[in-house]
């Protein structure tokens, strides 16, 4: 399972996705911060799954209809941060589907786009909005594997968030280098996957386009089942 999750900033690199999917191949592109009024319903090999609504800027999936099959999609708003009550920048933060998975015997799966509250937020928020996330997903498809990604906003102290997602029962998983390097200060790792019953082969950070965040290729296996060959991604 191949799934790209990109920060648009504002749409900016909406541009960039067929090449993306012509390049990677991937199975789900998740998508954070594009203008949803605006998109395509098809882009490349992919399909437009859902969006978000409640914003203009929010969150979308596209999707390969020769491997997934989608059988319930759902926005969900998360406790708002100071930010967000007074610009109103974004209503519904994560965008989550329940699939089909085609190639793997009609196996279903939770596949989610995710977009933290910003830097002028505290940790402890983004903290309630991660465990809120996934406690949503968990009602969408109780026990099923699941594997949210995004722009988690979160550059310090993830060894602390890794602990309270394993507490969960998830697994934090950052990719092999830096997300954001727009800022000299904020430079770091902001696109995060976080999983369950899924083995997380690799993670990668793809070359820069025209967005401020990097977007990440991951590449995971449900738990349990043999590892396919590694296949080298070419960047």
């Amino acid at each position: 399972m191949l799934v790209i999750s990109y920060n648009l900033r504002k749409h900016r690199a909406i541009s960039e996705l067929a090449a993306l999917d012509e390049r990677y191949q991937p199975d789900v592109i998740c998508l954070q911060e594009c203008d949803t009024g605006a998109l395509a319903e098809e882009v490349g090999r992919l399909r437009l799954a859902h969006s978000t609504t409640g914003n203009r800027l929010g969150l979308a999936m596209y999707f390969n209809p020769e491997r997934l099959e989608p059988r319930a999609m759902r926005a969900f708003a998360l406790k708002k941060s100071l930010h967000d009550r007074i610009l109103r920048p974004a209503h519904e933060r994560l965008l989550g589907a329940r699939m089909v998975d085609l190639a793997h015997g009609r196996r279903e799966l939770i596949v989610a786009s995710f977009h933290a509250a910003p830097l002028t937020a505290l940790n402890s928020l983004r903290r309630h909005q991660i465990r809120s996330a996934l406690g949503e997903l968990q009602f969408l498809g109780p026990g099923l594997p699941t594997l949210m990604v995004g722009d988690y906003n979160y550059p310090v102290f993830k060894e602390n968030l890794a602990d309270k997602v394993q507490e969960a029962g998830y697994e934090l998983t950052l990719s092999d280098s830096r997300t954001y390097t727009r800022y000299k200060f904020f430079r770091g790792h902001y696109d995060f996957a976080t999983s369950a019953g899924f083995e997380m082969r690799r993670v990668q950070t793809l070359p820069r386009g025209s967005s401020d965040h990097l977007p990440i290729l991951v590449d995971a296996e449900y738990a349990g089942l043999p590892l396919a060959d590694d296949i080298d991604v070419v960047i």
